[in-house]
């Protein structure tokens, strides 16, 4: 039997990812979605095609300062959401994921997602930058791209 578009985009994102061996990753996980939603309801988008999802991505808004510690490597993926204060005034998003399935990539859902979810935090928050710890050629090219169209700074993590 076919795996369900659901299973398919748990099993990228391990295979993506592999954040059960990474403590500093998010492992997305009830509480995190939670945390996430506390933040901003646009930090997670979807794009279920009738048969489930095919396109998933999260940002986290957050602080020039908690982006530049992350930068700098001196805090991972976890704590950069753990330190981010729900009530601040976010001046920056980490693009933490765009996962899609193979056979629906290429074809912009992914960037309407994800331009959608900046423009609904920027009506609340005064953001300034994008920040992005790339896992493919694709995401940093996705990355630079919102950057372009948002007019946004983007800064890359590099290891």
């Amino acid at each position: 039997m076919a795996k369900s578009n659901f299973e398919r985009m748990l099993a990228l994102a391990e295979e993506t990812f592999d954040a059960r061996n990474d403590p500093q990753q998010l492992d997305v996980n009830e509480k995190v979605l939670e945390q996430l939603r506390a933040l901003h309801p646009a930090t997670l988008g979807e794009y279920d095609d009738g048969k489930g999802p095919v396109v998933w991505i999260l940002l986290i808004p957050t602080t020039e300062k908690l982006m530049k510690e992350f930068l700098e490597n001196k805090i991972g993926e976890k704590q950069l959401l753990e330190n981010t204060p729900a009530k601040e005034k976010f001046t920056a998003i980490y693009l933490c994921s765009a996962m899609v399935l193979e056979e629906y990539r290429g074809k912009g859902i992914a960037k309407k997602l994800t331009l959608k979810a900046i423009e609904e935090i920027r009506t609340q928050h005064p953001v300034q930058n994008l920040f992005v710890w790339p896992f493919s050629k694709e995401g940093e090219v996705l990355a630079k791209s919102i950057a372009k169209i948002t007019g946004l700074l983007l800064k890359v993590k590099t290891h």
